[in-house]
């Protein structure tokens, strides 16, 4: 497995992104202000990872998504590692992430990776998203915020 930085996002990207964010809008906006990495399996591209400063000393995973195909291999704690040794090294103190308060799994992963969860954003995503979103049987309202000093 190999993970590098993404030169131009193509719309395989675009498809693996928008697993994790259905907004085109809103995946095309954080894309240019981030860094991209893909990760490549078999040589196919079966995850990507978006990572944004979000204030100084601070580092957002901002967007992160395995090919469903690939799930559960183990590849999602790899890139969140990425993640935490890439902010360790460009001197961030601080790694934040957040995801929907319906995403069990997602929830699990990022605590099994040491992340915390340091806060709820109510109603992010009925203000932020037009459709609304069912994940787990449940409507998803709230964003879940979790972080880890590096």
């Amino acid at each position: 497995m190999m993970i590098r930085k993404i030169q131009e996002i193509q719309s395989l990207h675009y498809d693996l992104l928008q697993s994790a964010d259905p907004d085109h809008r809103l995946v095309t906006e954080y894309v240019k202000r981030g860094v991209c990495f893909e990760v490549i399996l078999n040589e196919q591209i079966v995850g990507i990872l978006v990572l944004l400063p979000t204030r100084p000393e601070t580092l957002e995973i901002i967007n992160i998504a395995v090919s469903d195909h690939y799930q559960g291999q183990g590849i999602g704690e790899t890139m969140i590692h990425f993640a935490l040794d890439h902010a360790k090294q460009n001197h961030y103190k601080t790694v934040e992430i957040g995801t929907g308060s319906t995403s069990l799994g997602q929830l699990y992963l990022y605590q099994k990776c040491g992340f915390r969860m340091s806060g709820i954003d109510r109603d992010f995503f009925v203000r932020h998203y037009k459709d609304e979103i069912v994940e787990n049987k449940l409507i998803l309202k709230d964003m879940v915020r979790l972080s880890q000093d590096v």
